[in-house]
């Protein structure tokens, strides 16, 4: 998918070597941010899911979203959030990692999926682009800074784009499941973004650490959700791809709200 593969391009363009490194200066924070992203959305996800009925599709729809790293316009929303970009920008850097090997474990744990297929694209869509990125910012970081300027500018756009293409291909099933999927959705996001904040209290985070982890936690890479759905050498399936595109629209109007009132907040 072009589209993911730009964005994580654009992400690896921002990032540095010591970037994931900032587990080991600040375990507490890091940590508390990826058991967020990586346990706890899962896990709000199957809770919801028992409580409020879904197809076996939708079902897995939604977990996909929940089992992919963070967004990689995070750190965009941090900075307007007044969190802590440093740490925006390691969790997202890390989580892109770390679910190369939990995002085909998990799914490959609750569904019958070809789990090595599912690591190649996730090697090819998410690890390479941004191998380059970062390559390109040590070799030519003048450079990489002046194309993050412009891609960073293109990032939302370009997410919209993807859930309006696959939302043309795939109306009647979004509309039909769209009650249904958007309070999911809905709820979703908001108990992920409490559930980063609690995180942050239990390991006495401060504010900015703590604004950071709503977001993180509750921002999710949704144009890889999507191409991952589409994708013919794993899911092959666009309905898949449902969830997502709701998350990319409810995400994006939930956060920017949280952020516009944590830009105008004092402290």
């Amino acid at each position: 998918m072009p589209i993911l593969t730009m964005l994580m391009f654009d992400l690896g363009l921002e990032l540095k070597v010591k970037d994931f490194a900032l587990v080991f200066s600040r375990p507490r924070a890091v940590i508390a941010g990826l058991a967020g992203q990586i346990i706890l959305l899962p896990l709000i996800v199957y809770a919801l899911t028992r409580v409020i009925s879904v197809s076996d599709a939708m079902f897995m729809g939604l977990m996909l979203i929940a089992c992919c790293p963070g967004g990689s316009s995070s750190n965009v929303f941090t900075g307007i959030a007044k969190g802590d970009v440093a740490l925006s920008v390691s969790m997202t850097a890390l989580s892109s990692v770390i679910t190369l090997v939990t995002l085909p474990l998990l799914m490959g744990a609750m569904f019958e999926l070809p789990v090595g297929r599912l690591v190649v694209q996730n090697l090819v869509l998410v690890l390479l682009p941004v191998a380059v990125g970062m390559s390109v910012c040590h070799r030519y970081p003048v450079a990489a800074s002046k194309i993050h300027a412009v891609l960073r500018r293109l990032a939302f756009p370009l997410l919209m784009l993807l859930a309006c293409l696959f939302f043309v291909g795939n109306r009647e099933v979004i509309i039909e499941n769209f009650g249904v999927l958007g309070s999911i959705v809905t709820l979703l996001i908001i108990f992920a973004m409490a559930g980063g904040w609690l995180l942050g209290l239990v390991a006495r985070l401060n504010s900015r650490e703590r604004r950071t982890l709503v977001i993180e936690v509750g921002m999710q890479n949704a144009a890889q959700a999507i191409a991952l759905a589409g994708s013919p050498l794993v899911f092959n399936d666009e309905t898949l791809a449902v969830p997502a595109i709701v998350y990319a629209l409810m995400m994006n109007v939930i956060l920017l709200v949280y952020v516009a009132f944590m830009a105008r907040w004092k402290n």
